[in-house]
């Protein structure tokens, strides 16, 4: 049975960057304590920049957390379009620069010849991941859950054993790769990241129903869990 997000809003960026680290950097200190490592799942784009910022400088155990990203672009991490680039450079510092980071780019043509490869680093993730922040687009896609995706069906099937598929689509520009829905859902603390009035509105219609495949930010938030997923929003 899906349990309905909770939505915390935010006068600001600033204050919702603050907030959405201080509650990441407590459940990876938390499950640092408990079993010795954390995981953590981040989104690219320019949305968490500040996010990353402010977690980059959290009092944590930084060389036991593992950090990845929910998906890449199929480029290397020389691109400006480089998820991985970002992380590095607004993440993977301070404090944070002691992390173990897990790229999704190998050295291969296209994501597909890299499938087993990837398929095998990502399973030996330990599971679930600890913290999982998305992102959200204005055409209702997190991750490359993109409509239109030609990999759509199989990225968001709940029974998949699959860790991560290849994506292409309309909106996605180059080929991408993503975690699958289970990965992402059965984290420990799932958030869900959006800013300004247009995505909001594009949250509320996904909230109300419809088909998945017109808004798949819908596969994300009528999927089961214990605990509500955390919508963390500003004007």
């Amino acid at each position: 049975m899906s349990t309905a997000p909770v939505l915390h809003r935010y006068r600001d960026g600033d204050a919702l960057a603050e907030a959405l680290a201080v509650g990441v950097a407590a459940v990876l200190a938390g499950a640092i304590a408990t079993r010795g490592t954390a995981t953590l799942a981040v989104s690219g784009g320019s949305t968490p920049k500040r996010f990353f910022e402010r977690l980059s400088q959290a009092e944590i155990d930084w060389p036991n957390v593992n950090v990845l990203l929910v998906d890449e672009r199929w480029v290397p991490a020389t691109s400006d379009r480089s998820n991985a680039a970002l992380v590095a450079d607004r993440l993977l510092k301070n404090r944070a620069a002691a992390a173990h980071f897990i790229p999704f780019y190998l050295d291969a043509e296209t994501p597909e010849d890299a499938r087993e490869d990837l398929a095998e680093r990502f399973r030996r993730l330990a599971r679930p991941l600890d913290a999982a922040v998305l992102g959200m687009g204005t055409d209702g896609h997190t991750a490359s859950f993109f409509p239109g995706g030609d990999n759509l069906d199989a990225a968001i099937d709940p029974q998949t054993t699959e860790p991560v598929v290849a994506m292409r689509a309309p909106g996605a520009g180059e080929p991408r790769v993503t975690l699958t829905l289970p990965m992402l859902v059965e984290a420990r603390l799932l958030a869900i990241h959006i800013e300004g009035e247009e995505k909001l509105a594009v949250y509320e219609k996904a909230l109300g129903g419809g088909p998945v495949e017109e808004l798949p930010i819908r596969a994300v938030l009528e999927a089961p869990r214990k605990d509500p997923a955390n919508v963390f929003w500003c004007p």
